[in-house]
């Protein structure tokens, strides 16, 4: 019987919905709550969410949790958990912390007292008496206190799943992958539509719509931390990583196109869809966003503008808002999606949204307005 593991998937505010839904698309059944979604699986399954979310910021084995109230319970209970099953006796293991509404608030007494019950724990389980090496694979561990409730995760990622690997290099706020994914599969778009980013900077959302398009796993060209453990099944990330390869669509034709003012930007652009493999199936074009106009009838939308945080750039965002409700209104058949921290969007753009949906962009809270397409029934 092949081992199932607590699988704990992090995520940024307002996306936990978002990540669960690709989860059950993957077949999982998935508990979410703030800021995170769970599930049971095997080292496959693991693997396989590191490779395939595209909206999530980190998979992690949930090792075990108990409630504690004074040192001695928070030592007893983490060495009572099984972290022989994932670490060498010479594994470096790294101790994140976080505490919040427990008796235990000192996360540095917490950290190394977590430390220490796994030092000792590692010491009688392989019999070693001198000091632990520290010198074996890595292991990101975190002990994590709310309400008096411990959970001990093992981290299985590596740098955040947002890294994709193929951004040479970035604009002035960048969005970064995984958000700019949650904002596509967001919308009603799908790989038969045209897409259009008239504010495309160095490029994401073209590449993640275009990532999405091809069915291309978005961790494929990247390995994880799990891979460098000595318990994980090595095998593994061949089969997987295969099994993700049949399923890339490579003979659909995409309609994927992103304009920027700046044709700097726009070079960026190109530069990163080259690295990310998909030159061939985005336009990218140096165009004012007032100078666009769709060659299709219907079509979606999407665009992260400048938000204009400080005084003159506030009034040059609103112009830009007020030219986007005078160009986009006329087009029926297209959604727009227009994600911004302005509050005042609908009042500058001319018109409320169908709906409108609140993301955190890293801290920075923003609206995501959402106006949709009225059908277009002719084929």
């Amino acid at each position: 019987m092949e081992k199932k593991y607590t699988i704990m998937v992090t995520v940024a505010a307002g996306l936990e919905s978002v990540v669960g839904q690709e989860l059950k698309n993957m077949g999982y059944d998935v508990r979410v709550d703030n800021y995170r979604v769970f599930f049971e699986g095997t080292q496959a399954d693991i693997l396989r969410a590191n490779l395939w979310l595209r909206t999530a910021d980190r998979v992690k084995i949930v090792i075990g949790s108990f409630e504690a109230k004074t040192f001695e319970e928070l030592f007893q209970g983490i060495k009572a958990l099984p972290v022989e099953d994932y670490l060498n006796y010479d594994s470096e293991f790294p101790v994140a912390g976080r505490s919040r509404n427990s008796a235990l608030h000192s996360v540095p007494d917490v950290q190394s007292i977590t430390k220490k019950a796994i030092v000792q724990k590692l010491q009688e389980a392989y019999h070693v008496r001198t000091r632990l090496p520290e010198n074996g694979f890595f292991a990101q561990l975190e002990v994590m206190i709310s309400k008096d409730q411990v959970m001990l995760t093992l981290d299985t990622t590596g740098p955040s799943l947002f890294k994709r690997g193929y951004r040479v290099e970035k604009g002035p706020a960048p969005l970064k992958e995984n958000f700019a994914a949650a904002l596509i599969l967001l919308t009603n778009w799908n790989k038969d539509m045209p897409f259009v980013d008239p504010t495309c900077g160095s490029g994401t959302l073209p590449i993640e719509a275009a990532l999405i398009g091809r069915n291309l796993a978005p961790g494929l060209t990247r390995t994880f931390d799990i891979e460098k453990m000595d318990w994980f099944d090595h095998e593994l990330s061949d089969t997987i990583r295969d099994e993700a390869e049949d399923k890339a669509d490579y003979d659909s034709e995409l309609n994927i196109k992103g304009y920027d003012v700046d044709a700097r930007m726009v070079k960026i652009a190109q530069e990163n869809a080259k690295h990310a493999g998909l030159s061939q199936d985005i336009t990218f074009g140096h165009m004012d966003l007032a100078d666009w106009y769709p060659e299709e009838e219907a079509g979606v939308l999407v665009s992260n503008p400048p938000y204009g945080e400080r005084m003159g750039e506030l009034e040059a965002a609103e112009e830009l808002y007020k030219t986007m409700g005078i160009l986009y209104k006329p087009l029926k058949h297209w959604s727009k999606y227009i994600l911004t921290s302005d509050l005042n969007f609908e009042k500058a753009y001319g018109q409320k949204a169908t709906k409108k949906r609140k993301l955190y962009n890293g801290q920075l809270r923003v609206d995501y307005f959402q106006y949709w397409a009225k059908p277009n029934f002719k084929k």
